[in-house]
């Protein structure tokens, strides 16, 4: 039986990591959901600053919801997003994430308007502002800084790869020393830092991918997102997928590597999602077919089959 299908009795046992809805929680008291912004800013490694054409896998459709959309107002897509979550979850507050493409690539003045429009809707508390390491600077820094003390913060880089050659294949336009610097100068300003890997890169072993677990580690990061390499149509990886098909992760091969990934993961780090899942029509592979939630049940239920345990093979 595929793992993604098996279940243990008790599905609402304690997680076995240190898993983002609980910590969100305990720091603002309440059930919070995210809802995703299209700002409308671009990205420097599309408009010639620092390259063209973007990373190789990426094409924003594959993770904008409906209702973000960037021909609307920031407070607009905020109160649609509200409402479409507010028919079942009442009592629900949100932060606003702003998602799309590269959200300090502005200046100051223009990045103080957007962040207060979402910031000022009802019963938003606060702001993920997802976004390079390439794309942080003192000015912007000292922003958000005073801003963090107003609401509550998270600044989210895309960090993607910790090895330099990979990002280099992707197309990524930054080194790891890159991120690994923005990360401590976030730090250091009192600003919850998190960052994002995908996990199963074109030449990326699971063995390479537990090491990235262990150079993580060694940053500053409080809270990581995982998710599974998706080859997603109209992106230079679809070319190349369709020119020499690579290696791409069935669900129970990447359950297996999530939980290794979990057991070198530093304890007190927040993990907050493991897969993302783009429109079915998009898809080029691999081929799901389940939802997020199916898959995070998938994998606590073989964490405690399994007797796994987030940092439990740090040495």
């Amino acid at each position: 039986m595929p793992l993604c299908l098996q279940r243990t009795p008790n599905s609402s046992m304690n997680k076995h990591y240190n898993d983002f809805s609980s910590w969100l929680r305990q720091k603002l008291g309440c059930k919070v959901q995210k809802i995703s912004i299209d700002a409308g800013f671009s990205c420097p490694n599309r408009d010639g600053t620092i390259g063209t054409g973007g990373c190789i896998f990426c094409d924003n459709r594959a993770f904008s919801p409906a209702y973000c959309m960037g021909n609307k107002s920031v407070g607009r897509q905020m109160e649609d997003g509200i409402s479409f979550f507010k028919r079942k979850y009442k009592d629900m507050k949100y932060l606003a994430y702003y998602q799309a493409f590269t959200n300090t690539y502005a200046s100051v003045e223009r990045l103080k308007s957007l962040y207060e429009e979402a910031l000022s809707v009802e019963d938003v508390v606060g702001i993920v502002i997802g976004t390079r390491p390439d794309c942080i600077d003192d000015e912007i820094l000292d922003y958000l800084e005073s801003l963090s003390r107003q609401t509550f913060m998270i600044v989210e880089y895309g960090i993607e790869s910790t090895d330099n050659d990979i990002l280099r294949r992707i197309n990524r336009g930054h080194t790891f020393e890159c991120s690994v610097k923005a990360i401590e100068r976030t730090k250091e300003r009192n600003i919850y830092v998190g960052g994002h890997v995908i996990l199963g890169l074109p030449g990326v072993s699971a063995e390479d991918n537990i090491r990235e677990a262990e150079r993580l580690n060694s940053t500053r990061l409080d809270i990581l997102k995982l998710h599974q390499l998706q080859v997603v149509r109209n992106t230079r990886l679809a070319e190349e997928y369709a020119r020499q098909p690579f290696k791409v992760y069935d669900i129970d091969e990447y359950i297996r590597l999530v939980a290794s990934f979990i057991q070198h993961t530093r304890p007190d780090m927040v993990l907050d999602r493991f897969i993302s899942q783009s429109p079915a029509e998009l898809i080029v592979a691999p081929k799901w077919g389940i939802k997020n939630y199916e898959f995070t049940n998938a994998l606590d239920n073989y964490l405690v089959r399994n007797n796994i345990y987030q940092g439990q093979e740090i040495k």
